[in-house]
């Protein structure tokens, strides 16, 4: 009787453990996919294309937490890498790691990190805004950074990496941190 019911506790623990490691690994593919499908909306520039996925990596960043919004972005990354189309107009590749856009890319784990640990569970506005508007920065030291390296020209990298894109960032930050505060508490739950 008594190893009947420590082994039915032990197998009750292991459904509960096996619930939340399927919740996680569907809340990262979740993070990844959107952000994929954010990358596919874009306006093509050179060097460096103007995109929905800032926004979308704040907002899975800032959902999903520190841990699992970088497991989702790295997820990301490593589905473009082995050659699915997800980055930038279906573009796909490691190479896309050294190139122009690959210091954006290579933040985007540590700013997902950044906006999920700054903004909490149940941010505020203020709160919210600061996280976004911290995660933003670093994809923006990350992307400048490489462009930078690459051109050996930082004035250029400013020029072509980021002032083109400051407007529309604080527009992505804004919603961003709107997304986060009105997102439902069972939503955040879920995930």
């Amino acid at each position: 009787m008594q190893n009947e019911l420590e082994l039915g506790r032990r197998r009750a623990e292991f459904a509960r453990r096996a619930a939340r490691v399927g919740g996680a690994a569907f809340a990262i593919g979740l993070g990844a996919a959107l952000v994929a499908l954010a990358a596919q909306v874009q306006v093509p520039a050179w060097p460096v294309p103007f995109t929905l996925q800032p926004l979308a990596v704040l907002v899975v960043g800032g959902l999903l937490g520190a841990r699992r919004g970088a497991a989702a972005l790295i997820t990301y990354l490593v589905l473009g890498c082995v050659g699915l189309p997800v980055f930038a107009g279906g573009a796909a590749g490691a190479v896309y790691l050294i190139g122009p856009t690959g210091g954006y890319l290579l933040a985007f784990p540590v700013a997902a990190a950044v906006a999920g640990r700054l903004a909490g569970p149940h941010p505020g506005a203020g709160r919210a805004l600061l996280a976004c508007a911290a995660a933003m920065l670093v994809i923006h030291i990350g992307g400048v950074s490489q462009l930078a390296a690459l051109r050996g020209d930082l004035d250029g990298a400013l020029r072509f990496g980021f002032y083109p894109f400051v407007t529309g960032d604080l527009v992505k930050v804004g919603l961003a941190a709107l997304l986060l505060v009105v997102a439902p508490t069972r939503l955040r739950a879920a995930l």
